[in-house]
């Protein structure tokens, strides 16, 4: 569908003329197809069969009243399902999925550990459909633990890195609006992706200039480097002549009033070289490593125990006293 078509159902279905398409519905079958396509011959039959089993879950949960899946959690478990697959397929020679033991499921689950605890889940569900359909014996979920490290264990940016990212997004002429927008929030205000691509023009005070990000229980202060930033893409949305009235206005959602697609956001710091989370994850880490979580939490909307992952493990070297310091300090 086009730009001019999904203008036009905008406006007819806004106008109770018209209901809407299956578009979202025939693009979500797609990507689903595809996944299971990517899985080798022998073991696709079963991913096929666990996906029209969680398709039938979710419309018995809409009938019942009760909270169905979304077409991105069903896409998510068969993407983990296909992942498996091609591991036992090619790291483990096996084509059944009978002769999946446990063993297996661990080296799988250790190649990514920071999402361990979502393929297992996934895994569980998985094994445990395909043991009432007797296409295994025994589930090699059982026994396993989702438990993984408790503490923060990403990668974060060095100070060198944050510079150099500074200047590319307040100086550099040929940066993307949008990458400057994300980056600079990301890394001075800690804004999540979701923060950024759901602001909106009534998000903004130009005079105090802050801004409502998310959850956050109190408008954000911007900086002038980070509102000039925030005038370019304006600027930007303004060229694109559109009454769409988020911030981040892209081709497809000019035409509309909905904001930036997810796999837009995501893709939006890949000139730059690192991802969104990364580069909030070093801003969160070091405020709360510098300041009280609970306020950290508090200003930023999250749970305290949220921000507790984020406290580091040994004690900052320039906070303690020197040698000659406590030698001074015994006289």
């Amino acid at each position: 569908m086009g730009s001019l078509a999904r203008a036009l159902e905008n406006f007819f279905t806004s106008q109770g003329l018209a209901m809407a398409t299956d578009q979202a519905a025939r693009l979500a079958a797609g990507r689903r197809q595809r996944r299971i396509d990517a899985v080798p011959e022998t073991l696709r039959p079963s991913a096929q069969a666990f996906a029209d089993f969680m398709i039938h879950s979710r419309a018995r949960a809409r009938r019942a009243g009760t909270l169905p899946r979304t077409d991105a959690t069903i896409e998510t478990a068969l993407s983990i399902v296909r992942d498996l697959a091609l591991f036992l397929a090619s790291e483990r020679d096996k084509r059944d999925w009978a002769l999946t033991d446990v063993h297996d499921l661990e080296s799988f689950l250790a190649g990514s550990p920071k999402i361990r605890k979502r393929r297992l889940v996934v895994l569980g569900q998985f094994f445990r459909f395909a043991r009432s359909r007797k296409i295994v014996l025994v589930d090699p979920t059982r026994d396993l633990s989702s438990r993984g490290p408790s503490g923060f264990t990403g990668a974060t940016l060095t100070l060198d890195q944050q510079r150099i990212l500074f200047r590319r997004w307040t100086t550099g002429p040929a940066v993307h609006p949008h990458e400057a927008l994300l980056g600079m929030l990301a890394l001075l205000h800690g804004a999540s992706s979701r923060e950024v691509k759901m602001l909106q023009s009534d998000d903004l005070d130009p005079r105090a200039r802050t801004a409502r990000l998310g959850d956050r229980p109190h408008p954000v202060p911007l900086d002038p480097a980070s509102w000039a930033v925030l005038e370019r893409c304006l600027a930007h949305r303004e060229a694109q002549r559109t009454d769409n009235t988020h911030v981040m206005v892209t081709r497809q959602t000019k035409s509309g009033r909905g904001p930036a697609s997810t796999a837009y956001v995501s893709h939006v710091l890949d000139a730059c070289g690192f991802p969104p989370r990364m580069i909030r994850c070093t801003r969160l880490l070091e405020l709360v490593n510098t300041m009280d979580p609970k306020l950290v939490a508090a200003a930023f909307g999250m749970d305290p125990e949220a921000t507790m992952i984020y406290l580091a493990d040994h004690v900052n070297e320039d906070h303690l006293p020197s040698h000659e310091e406590q030698s001074d300090n015994r006289y």
